[in-house]
């Protein structure tokens, strides 16, 4: 998995650098103008197509349908 992160300032660099450091967390720190590798962008995009794919077939959730799974789900938990 790929997260980038942006810090504003160098202070807010060191504590997010420290915090992986003490978690153990192997990560690679890059300079603000690389640009993101060609592995990372391949499968950002291969996502964001099949994300498209999935809308385009009608395979996806509205947020009102998720409410209204939690909705029904808690009438039947608490019996309502």
């Amino acid at each position: 998995m790929t997260i980038q992160v942006y810090p504003y300032n160098e202070q807010e660099e060191k504590a997010l650098l420290d915090f992986l450091d003490s978690r153990h967390y192997n990560y690679k720190s890059t300079v603000e103008n690389d640009l993101p590798d060609q592995e990372f962008l391949d499968q950002y995009n291969k996502e964001l197509n099949e994300a498209e794919a999935q809308i385009d077939a009608g395979d996806y959730l509205t947020h009102d349908d998720v409410k209204k799974f939690f909705t029904d789900k808690r009438k039947r938990i608490s019996g309502s």
